[in-house]
């Protein structure tokens, strides 16, 4: 996975222990190789492409496979597609594909014979971890947690819960004249929720288990298992939580959002401009410049994000009004060619920066490269579909139109939203 900072797990091996499946945790060569797979068929049948649809600006995959790449536990992260596009939009976020057969592409293909397909096709694979895609609420933290049950503490199989305070009663038929009886409460002593545990339910964000337990036992739950157990306002499912609005709201307040950007780099023709050129009868070319997307650079650069435009070699309309761009916007200006990764790239090396930490909107095919490499990417509402495509966001506006301040909203939220987490992370590392 390229431009992914990762644990080096090179001579990495589990700590010594009598049970005999840790020794099997580990591949023919010694090494363990931990694994992330999300499994996102394109026959959804509830919402179509559900995998792939866009949740607060995001692809619903997208923050499951943000929270795995940046967890920095895993030496591979797949998704496992029958489905072209969903393929892309997983390339674009930094996973590699799993292209499954028609044989556990089927409705009634079960998750476990997609898992065990993978696993034949990667015997490197250790331990693997299943997660699922419509869990957006996913944070690094869950998965760092958990995988150390597994290569810590010696468990075969781990996965997520989460606590819940509700009281069970038995069902009765329709028509059948039986009383209901209670199944988890006595009514006649009932306790009020502070004096109750609860009870754990799976809430299906995850599975981790070993490669014996999978391939030899055909089961992802077995062998020493243990759970994991995640806040309530994490487990957000989409498969249930199918109204799609207030599904954001909750992504929007308790989603990850990566850890920041300090570095952007924006294109000026079709971002920052809507990409004409007005021709006046005294020979001046004009462009138009939106104010609330000036605003926007303003905000960023004060909240310590360097934004430099880019200019395309060959539109020599807006490298005449170079001079004036850098003094209405006070940022850097850079001039780049048909490809402009290999212009940018040595500006991103110099600030010794890691692709996660910077951010990129460009609306052309040309810009594909910067928007699958850039932590956070996005498009303008009208760009082509190779751009569209490519971007981790869609703005809701088009270019020259508040597609950039819209962009920088969505940076600034990211960066405010990864601080709190961050502050929250030591908070619990402190009391726990």
């Amino acid at each position: 996975m390229a431009a992914r900072k990762r644990r080096n797990r090179e001579n990495d091996t589990l700590p010594d222990r009598t049970s005999s499946s840790s020794s099997k945790r580990l591949c023919p060569s010694g090494k363990r190789h931990v694994a992330a797979l999300i499994l996102a068929r394109g026959g959804s049948k509830g919402i179509p492409l559900k995998n792939i649809k866009l949740l607060a600006g995001v692809p619903l995959i997208g923050w499951v496979l943000r929270a795995a790449i940046d967890s920095e536990e895993f030496d591979s992260v797949w998704v496992s597609t029958d489905h072209d596009e969903i393929e892309k939009v997983a390339k674009s976020w930094g996973a590699k594909v799993h292209r499954r057969s028609q044989e556990v592409s089927r409705d009634c293909s079960t998750s476990l014979e997609t898992i065990q397909e993978f696993l034949k096709k990667n015997p490197e694979v250790t331990v693997l971890c299943n997660i699922q895609a419509t869990s957006p609420c996913l944070h690094p933290s869950h998965l760092k947690e958990a995988l150390k049950k597994i290569t810590e503490e010696g468990y075969d199989s781990i996965f997520s819960v989460v606590r819940r305070y509700q009281f069970r009663w038995k069902e009765v038929k329709k028509g059948s004249a039986e009383c209901t009886q209670p199944e988890n409460l006595d009514p006649a002593n009932r306790p009020r929720r502070q004096d109750w545990d609860g009870e754990l339910y799976e809430n299906g964000s995850f599975y981790f288990a070993t490669r014996e337990l999978v391939m030899d036992q055909g089961r992802l739950q077995g062998g020493r298992v243990a759970y994991f157990e995640m806040e309530p306002q994490h487990s957000v499912d989409i498969d249930v939580d199918i109204d799609w609005p207030v599904a954001e709201q909750r992504v929007l307040r308790f989603g990850y959002f990566g850890r920041g950007v300090s570095l952007m780099f924006c294109k000026v023709s079709g971002c920052l401009t809507d990409g004409r050129v007005f021709l006046s009868v005294s020979g001046e070319d004009t462009v138009s410049v939106h104010s609330t997307d000036t605003a926007g650079i303003r905000m960023l650069q004060k909240d310590d994000v360097e934004v430099v435009l880019l200019v395309s070699r060959e539109d020599h309309v807006i490298q005449l009004m170079v001079d004036k761009l850098k003094k209405m916007t006070g940022c850097k200006v850079m001039v780049v060619g048909e490809e402009p990764l290999n212009d940018i790239k040595p500006l991103v090396e110099k600030r010794k920066l890691d692709w996660k930490d910077v951010a990129y909107m460009g609306n052309d095919a040309a810009d594909a490269s910067c928007l699958n490499l850039a932590g956070l990417s996005a498009a303008p509402a009208d760009a082509p579909p190779g751009a569209a495509r490519a971007a981790k966001y869609t703005c809701k506006y088009a270019g020259g139109a508040g597609a950039v301040r819209d962009f920088a909203e969505h940076v600034l939220l990211q960066k405010e939203t990864a601080k709190v987490q961050m502050k929250q992370d030591r908070i619990d590392r402190h009391n726990f």
